[in-house]
């Protein structure tokens, strides 16, 4: 059949927004042979609950689905969009095989900072609940199948103005990191229609997990109960703790709300890691620098 697309492509925008710019996007990056499906989930609806949100993207992908049963599916997701692809593609492990890649714009897979900063407790505060979770574990089991790129924008403190780059990395995923690029940007630039075209142009696949002695802290510190990746910006406020015989450093600040920041810095004294936990979980954070010190 001549109109038969070669791909399905969807195309998924994320908080407080409309289907509008990404489908856009979607249109930019597939031409006329592929076919796009860009759910609308509704502005105010966004700021609520992520059930109503799923049903939505996933009924439009069963429809997809249906009505093309053969071509390859590719996804670009922004943001919370990105947040509710892992989640839908976590729910069907059935669908794996028919993905060809999987495109994340600034999704806070980590946890967003701010949606913790909103929600502290976890008691359940508008979408705040669901985007301050971290789904790292869920997106790097998919990663390590599905062809997976993540582009993160930056204009200053480690973030896109929105969400901290640390958030966005994934082991397994392709990383490019877009300077210059805020967190709306990423749906429309110019740098990221080339990003994505470039990582469609030839095979791809997933990554193989590296190690390093920094990437085995920043996990370690990681799975501290309420640690958040979050920006370098009061990198240089903080105060060295330990430093390892490789010149890497753990630093802290404690802002005056009470706030423990964790930093891990290189040999060279770059930051390499950001994150935080709330007066609640210090102690855990304490007992963990005292692990690492006395391993």
């Amino acid at each position: 059949m001549a109109d038969y697309p070669t791909h399905i492509l969807f195309s998924q925008h994320g908080l407080t927004d409309t289907n509008q710019t990404m489908r856009a996007l979607a249109q930019r990056l597939a031409g006329v042979q592929m076919h796009v499906v860009a759910p609308n989930l509704g502005y105010v609806r966004t700021l609520w609950h992520m059930q109503p949100l799923l049903n939505t993207i996933e009924q439009a992908a069963q429809d997809a689905f249906r009505r093309y049963p053969d071509p390859p599916v590719r996804i670009v997701a922004t943001s919370l969009g990105g947040v509710l692809w892992v989640e839908l593609l976590s729910q069907h492990p059935e669908w794996w095989p028919r993905i060809e890649s999987l495109v994340l714009l600034g999704a806070p897979i980590g946890g967003s900072d701010f949606a913790r900063m909103v929600d502290p407790f976890g008691w359940g505060i508008g979408i705040a609940k669901h985007l301050g979770q971290n789904r790292r574990d869920l997106a790097e089991a998919i990663a390590a199948t599905i062809p997976t790129l993540v582009v993160a924008g930056h204009t200053s403190g480690g973030r896109d103005g929105t969400v901290p780059i640390e958030a966005t990395k994934l082991n397994h995923a392709h990383f490019v990191c877009l300077e210059g690029v805020t967190h709306p940007q990423l749906r429309h630039h110019p740098k990221v229609v080339q990003t994505i075209q470039d990582f469609w142009a030839q095979p791809r696949s997933p990554l193989p997990l590296v190690t390093s002695r920094i990437m085995q802290l920043i996990d370690q510190f990681r799975r501290v109960p309420g640690m958040t990746d979050t920006s370098t910006r009061y990198f240089a406020q903080a105060t060295p703790v330990c430093t390892f015989v490789d010149g890497i450093t753990l630093r802290t600040w404690r802002n005056p709300m009470g706030v423990d920041y964790l930093f891990i810095a290189n040999a060279h004294g770059q930051c390499t890691y950001a994150g935080f936990v709330g007066w609640m979980h210090a102690a855990e954070l304490r007992q963990a620098l005292r692990q690492v010190q006395a391993s």
